[in-house]
Formats: C-alpha cells, sequence, structure tokens
C-alpha cells in the first residue's frame, strides 16, 4: 500500500494549520511575543510595531526591547540573549509554544547563510494511506503523473512572488515553498507570504517552528547544486531574506495536523508576515520583488477549474531542492474527511520541498490568482493535492492583513 505525506522537505517535516489569533483578551500576550530582535554584535534590536510595543531609542538609531518586556518574555521561558546564542535548539516539549498568541520568531543575523539553505532536505515520513482510501462520493480517480517542468531562470522574470521557506524543528533545518500575496490593508505594499500550514506549525503533536524566513526567487540564476556551494549570499537570496515577525494557521491545523497531514489536511495552509533581516530601505516585501498574488477565495467547483498550476521547489530525490518547477494540470477532487471540504488534486511529480508552493488558477478578471498550496502527496510520488481556501483561509488571511494594516 502506498504512502502519503506532506511535502515539505529537510531532514523532516510535518503539516500544521493556524488557529485565528484569539480576541483581544490575548493582546497581551502575544504583543510580548511577537517581538522581533536581531543578534548582531550582541545587541537586542527591532520590535514588531503593529504588537503595540512601546521601544525605546538607544541613542544610535535603532530600537531597543525595553528591559521590561524581556522580563516578560523571560517569564515565559525565553530569554533573548540566550536564544540568540543558540537556545532555540532546545526542543523542550513542554515549552514549545502551540497557541495562536504565542508565535515567538526573534531575527538572529546570518543564521540562514548559503551554505545552512542549501543544505536544508527532504524529510524520509510517510504513513499508510489508509486516510484516503474510503470514497466518500466526492473523491475522483487518481489523476495520471505529470511530469514537472523547470521553470526558465532568472525565476523572477517567470515567477517572481515565488520563494522558498526555511525553518527549524526537533529534528532539523527544513525547507517549504511559498508565494508572496497581496494585502488588502497595504495594497502595493505587501508583506505577506502564502504556505502551508505544516510549514509553521507541527500540529496537534507540537507547536511552533522555529526561525522562520522567507527568500524570494532562491537560486534567481538557477545555478546548478555544484555551482552553488561556492555561490554568494547575493546568488542565493537575491532579494533578501525576509524573517516571519508573525503567522497564523487554521485552528483545525494545530488541533488535528500531523506529519503526515492526517485530518488537518483540507485546512493546511498559512500566512506569515515578513519584514527584512537587514532593515533595508523602507520597501515592503511586494516593492522588492516587483509582484504579488491576488487570493481567490471564492475559486469555483473543481468541474469548472479548466488547469491549476503548482508552482514549487522539490528536494526529495530526484530533485535537489535548488530548482524551482512548476506542474500544470486539470483538477480533480479528494476527500480526506466526509465532513471537510474536498481538496483538489493534480497529477504532478514534484516530491518534498514543494510544500506551501501556491497554485494559480485564472480568475473571473481573466488575471492569475492563487486559489491552493501544495499540502500532501503520496511517497512514491504522481500527484499532489491541496486545501479549497474557503471562509476559514480567508478569516485567517484577513487577520493578519488587519494585524499589521498601515504598517
Amino acid at each position: 500500500m502506498r504512502s502519503i505525506r506532506p511535502l515539505f522537505a529537510d531532514r523532516r517535516g510535518r503539516s500544521t494549520r493556524r488557529r485565528a489569533p484569539h480576541a483581544l483578551a490575548a493582546a497581551g500576550l502575544a504583543t510580548v511575543l511577537a517581538l522581533t530582535a536581531t543578534a548582531c554584535s550582541g545587541e537586542d534590536t527591532g520590535a514588531d510595531a503593529a504588537a503595540g510595543a512601546t521601544a525605546a531609542g538607544n541613542g544610535d538609531g535603532k530600537i531597543k526591547i525595553p528591559d521590561d518586556i524581556k522580563e516578560r518574555l523571560k517569564e515565559h521561558g525565553f530569554d533573548l540573549d540566550k536564544w540568540k546564542d543558540g537556545a532555540w535548539k532546545n526542543w523542550d516539549k513542554d515549552d514549545w509554544l502551540r497557541e495562536a498568541e504565542e508565535y515567538f520568531n526573534p531575527i538572529i543575523k546570518d543564521l540562514w547563510d548559503p551554505d545552512r539553505m542549501r543544505e536544508a532536505e527532504d524529510p524520509s515520513r510517510s504513513v499508510d494511506e489508509n486516510d484516503i482510501s474510503v470514497d466518500q462520493g466526492v473523491t475522483d480517480p487518481e489523476p495520471a503523473p505529470v511530469d514537472a517542468r523547470a521553470v526558465s531562470a532568472p525565476y523572477h522574470a517567470n515567477a517572481p512572488e515565488a520563494g522558498k521557506v526555511f525553518f527549524d524543528a526537533p529534528d532539523g533545518t527544513m525547507v517549504c515553498s511559498a508565494t508572496v500575496i497581496e494585502d488588502p490593508a497595504n495594497p502595493g505594499r505587501s508583506n505577506l507570504v502564502w504556505t502551508a500550514g505544516h510549514c509553521v506549525h507541527a500540529g496537534k503533536e507540537g507547536g511552533w517552528y522555529r526561525n522562520i524566513a522567507f527568500v524570494p526567487s532562491y537560486n534567481d540564476g538557477g545555478l546548478s547544486a555544484t555551482e552553488l556551494e561556492t555561490a554568494g549570499q547575493e546568488e542565493v537570496a537575491p532579494y533578501g531574506v525576509w524573517w516571519g515577525d508573525w503567522a497564523q494557521t487554521s485552528d483545525q491545523w494545530i488541533e488535528q495536523g500531523s506529519a503526515t497531514g492526517g485530518q488537518g489536511a483540507p485546512y493546511d495552509f498559512a500566512v506569515i508576515h515578513v519584514t527584512p533581516e537587514q532593515g533595508g530601505d523602507g520597501k515592503s516585501l511586494e516593492e522588492t520583488v516587483g509582484s504579488a498574488l491576488p487570493v481567490d477565495f471564492d475559486a469555483p467547483a473543481v468541474a469548472e477549474v479548466k488547469s491549476l498550476t503548482a508552482t514549487g521547489y522539490p528536494a526529495a530525490a530526484p530533485y535537489d531542492g535548488q530548482t524551482l518547477y512548476q506542474c500544470a494540470d486539470a483538477p480533480g477532487r479528494l476527500s480526506i474527511n466526509e465532513s471537510d471540504p474536498t481538496m483538489y488534486r493534480i497529477g504532478c511529480t514534484m516530491t518534498g520541498g514543494s510544500s506551501g508552493g501556491g497554485w494559480v488558477a485564472t480568475g473571473s478578471d481573466g488575471k492569475p490568482a492563487l486559489v491552493s498550496n501544495t499540502s500532501i502527496g503520496p511517497s512514491s510520488a504522481g500527484w499532489l493535492a491541496g486545501p479549497h481556501l474557503g471562509q476559514e483561509a480567508k478569516g485567517v488571511y484577513d487577520s493578519v492583513s488587519e494585524k499589521f494594516a498601515g504598517q
């Protein structure tokens, strides 16, 4: 019997969803835990302005996290100084931040260097295909495999919204794919990224991953794995490294998601708000890459979608994770649970590492729009499945957008 798994890559991967932020009652804790700080020359700098934290200048033009905020973080087991020095590597399950308002991802400058990004690998995790073996009336026949085609370099000219998400988990350094999306609260100046829930949160058995960062147009020139061994940061990350200062996934993913997708797969989506590691020139992510895709939460039924194009960086054999690929196919239906939304499924040979990558269709206005993301696929490859983005997904999207409105 074949097996299925979420398709993120590294030494291991899991599926996860993030629940929408609890209401104002959680604002205090969210303000504390959403702070970002850099780790350069022993200084703690930066703050999440959207979280409403009050920051005091330190006289050199930088922002310093006030000592009282640091103390409040320590009460929750997080010492920023120790975190920068490697405490993030300590994965005590009892201290693994899990809930929606507990996201914590301080910037550690230069952590994601070319070598560390290149060495992120595909997880070898799979399960029996029992979750999808029972046809509940809404599962179509398995599609024929569609060979993934390499995107022509430079990637920025042909898929400017695509990139990679890097993160750390208990089992090592991992990688997913992701897409720059529009922000209705900041038109033309979006800092939002769409990916899979399991690329930010471990689901029912864990919590938030660490050191989450997005690299748009990773390896833009399409260099080979051998050439990348000596490539500089500007070749690997030509538009910089953008750290996730906030992330959000669905309640269902947090409560039901698992390393094999599980019952959480139909809700396996996430939105990350990012900020540039180097501070930048004030430009947003959208302005930096020059593009962002709209998200369609009212995409038509499967039968009405003529074609979906999935984009990602597959890392499991026979791929190496360094090249951007795409698959285009007419979608079919996949049901995980009769009570949950039916997923899209397409034929595609992309493997682990492609998780979170955007699925694009032509919208009613004739322009491309993101309608799903890669979530799960069989360990033998051949097809991919992604969630239908409905009201749950829109709630996550709107929540992150509103949180950073005007920022």
